[in-house]
């Protein structure tokens, strides 16, 4: 990711670090309603269970959430519609054959507005075993104590 523009994080997924192993990470634009846009501005999102699908030859974000507009009408959005993802042709390319790996997955990890514009870090990431969680607990108390420290 370049900082040429002035990023401002709307929402993480912290369960992405704990239940995944990142390997690769993707900067993707999205493709939204206006609504969707305002109930971002709020922070009104929730990237919990969402992932990273090719639906034909394009890429999609599935089940997440971002809260209707509270003060939308009629034509307000859907909450847990699908998203197109907007990554260039040698991007899409190498990230489907990374997906073709066994037991690799595409989870979103934070989402952000870069300038005016909503981005998407989508990350290639392979499900951790119970083993490994424990060993990033254990981790994560050993770095507390050395900070209290």
């Amino acid at each position: 990711m370049s900082d040429t523009g002035k990023i401002k994080i709307i929402g993480t997924n912290r369960k992405a670090n704990f239940q995944y192993e990142i390997l690769n990470r993707y900067e993707a634009g999205l493709v939204l309603l206006g609504t969707e846009v305002k109930s971002l501005r709020e922070s009104k999102v929730n990237l919990q269970d969402s992932y990273g699908k090719f639906i034909k030859d394009e890429l999609w974000l599935l089940n997440c959430h971002i809260s209707e507009f509270k003060y939308g009408n009629i034509n307000n959005h859907d909450p847990i519609r699908k998203r197109k993802l907007l990554l260039n042709k040698r991007e899409l390319k190498k990230i489907r054959a990374q997906l073709e790996e066994k037991g690799l997955t595409l989870v979103p990890t934070k989402i952000y507005f870069k300038d005016s514009l909503v981005k998407v870090e989508m990350a290639i990431a392979k499900g951790k075993k119970m083993y490994d969680k424990r060993q990033s607990i254990k981790q994560r108390e050993t770095e507390r104590k050395l900070k209290r420290i």
